[in-house]
């Protein structure tokens, strides 16, 4: 064979034409004209070529150097250390534009700022009280060393006696069983005083109080019955004075601002006229600078109780209307009952009227306050039930209403939690109040998660009673009922069996919960001077 035919080790068999090699020259030219122009470029493509580096996002063989297993992991935990290590610094960011931006409970409203300025432009006497208005404050403290009455305590009250007016204030303040220093300090105090006062301090006889019997056989005396009866004593003056008074101002031993005081009295829940309507108008009391404090004496406006105690402090069981109320940021908040250290009261509830409108003034003393909210002045009560125990608080104010609307579920309870005036139980928490409520909307989510998380509220199975009602309790009634409060008790002492009770219901069933808080009255090494004791049940080890 010729060698013309065969072919040289040197030569290969050329490649087919690509179609662009078919193509004619000037079509050729076009094609490559518009390429290095760009304008078959995507968008991202185009943007490379003026930017540095952008072209590496469609590079395919620089996305999978990148995105390899062992560099995908690498990305999520420096994913996740950037996250935690940032949330400090976002968290801080939102609380400094919510506190500058969208402050909680900060601005006040017209009438407030009106009443605040008043009181600070001069220092005429009477001059936070431009109606007149007839204020009896009540406080019962109990206090070592005359810590309250001669220290900042003391003090706020004299300035609030000063704002509304010495003419216009009877000052009332009862004190069980205050050490030397304290009665010289409960002496002085009364030698400041410009308005009428009785201050009383003396020992309690404890063997006064009604006591109950455990099924043990043994006898306690509940706390409730306790403190319901030494409120009642810095009450006691409504009983023979001559006047007849507009508000009553309650006090505890919190530390308040007197302008605060003068605010929750006058400028709570206004009406047209520019007068506070209301039975009952409580500030919001602080153990520290984020902790509401009194949630025993709380109740929602459904008479639900409270959830995890820090802002809205309600839950958003049933309708929510008192955590609502709280996040629009009123300064009328619904509630049931209600008390934060210190509560503004409609007085004539607490006073027999037909003293003030008869020709002759009676001069006796009242008779003895009974727990029937219909037939005497309102007072403080405790519930007689041995194992249901409802604060003193609670239950003036379900009385209260039952009084003013006939019923304890009225649309409106006429009782409000003013959440613009807050009070504290020492100098410094109070300090931090003015700054501390500033972010506080950013607690609400978290709020309602942990209450959810938490169990709030708890279950209350006299919640929706009313007053009258006959109501049947299931009871378990013991065979051995002292054999099952004994220490070594054993299972034949919790032997019993099931029984029902007959009662009629009372108001503030909502107020309540099945145990017993007693006073230990010689207690015991390491015991404190009240005590708690949980019902029993038969299923009690």
């Amino acid at each position: 064979m010729s060698s013309r035919l065969r072919p040289s080790a040197h030569h290969y068999e050329l490649l087919p034409q690509a179609s662009a090699d078919l193509e004619d020259p000037p079509a050729r030219e076009r094609r490559d004209s518009n390429a290095s122009n760009g304008s078959s470029k995507s968008w991202l493509g185009r943007l490379g070529d003026s930017i540095p580096a952008v072209h590496k996002l469609t590079d395919p063989s620089i996305c999978a150097h990148y995105i390899t297993p062992r560099r995908r992991k690498r990305s999520v935990l420096r994913l996740i250390y950037y996250a935690v290590f940032s949330f400090p610094y976002i968290c801080l960011f939102l609380v400094l534009v919510a506190a500058i931006f969208f402050p909680s409970y900060t601005h006040l409203p017209a009438h407030y700022k009106e009443l605040r300025e008043r009181a600070l432009a001069s220092d005429a006497p009477g001059r936070a009280n431009v109606h007149d208005q007839k204020v009896f404050i009540a406080a019962s403290i109990y206090e070592q060393a005359g810590e309250l009455t001669s220290g900042a305590w003391g003090e706020a009250v004299l300035q609030l006696v000063h704002l509304l007016g010495p003419q216009n204030v009877h000052l009332s303040i009862y004190e069980n069983d205050a050490d030397d220093i304290t009665k010289e300090s409960l002496r002085a105090l009364e030698k400041k005083t410009p308005s009428n006062s009785t201050i009383v301090f003396e020992d309690f006889d404890l063997g006064s109080l009604p006591r109950i019997t455990l099924p043990n056989g043994e006898s306690r005396i509940k706390r409730m019955t306790f403190l319901a009866e030494v409120r009642n004593r810095a009450l006691a003056p409504l009983e023979t004075t001559q006047v007849a008074f507009d508000k009553i101002l309650y006090l505890n031993d919190v530390h308040f601002d007197p302008i605060d005081a003068a605010q929750l009295l006058f400028s709570t829940n206004v009406d047209a006229n520019g007068l506070a309507n209301y039975g009952a108008a409580c500030a919001v009391d602080f153990i520290n600078a984020f902790k509401f404090y009194d949630r025993f004496a709380t109740r929602d406006l459904e008479g639900y109780g409270m959830g995890i105690p820090f802002f809205p402090w309600f839950t958003s069981e049933g309708d929510a209307a008192s955590r609502n109320d709280v996040i629009a940021g009123k300064d009328a908040v619904r509630v049931r009952s209600c008390w934060g250290g210190m509560t503004a009261f409609e007085a004539k509830w607490f006073q027999d009227q037909s003293r003030f409108t008869s020709a002759e003034p009676k001069t006796e003393p009242e008779p003895e306050t009974s727990a029937n909210p219909e037939t005497s002045v309102l007072r403080f009560r405790y519930e007689e039930d041995p194992f249901w125990e409802s604060s003193e608080c609670c239950l003036i104010h379900a009385d209260l209403q039952y009084r003013r609307s006939g019923s304890v579920f009225a649309p409106d309870s006429g009782i409000y939690m003013n959440p613009y005036i807050r009070v504290a139980y020492d100098t410094k928490t109070l300090s931090w109040l003015s700054f501390t409520r500033r972010p506080e909307k950013l607690y609400s989510i978290i709020h309602d998660i942990l209450n959810h998380a938490m169990g709030f509220p708890t279950f209350n199975p006299r919640q929706y009673e009313e007053p009258g009602q006959q109501v049947t309790d299931t009871v378990w009634e013991y065979d051995h009922p002292v054999g099952a409060f004994l220490p070594n008790a054993t299972a034949s002492d919790f032997s019993g069996r099931y029984v029902q009770e007959e009662r009629t219901a009372q108001p503030g069933g909502y107020c309540g919960g099945r145990f017993l808080l007693v006073i230990n009255e010689t207690p015991d090494q390491g015991e404190g001077k009240w005590g708690k004791i949980e019902a029993p049940a038969p299923s009690r080890p």
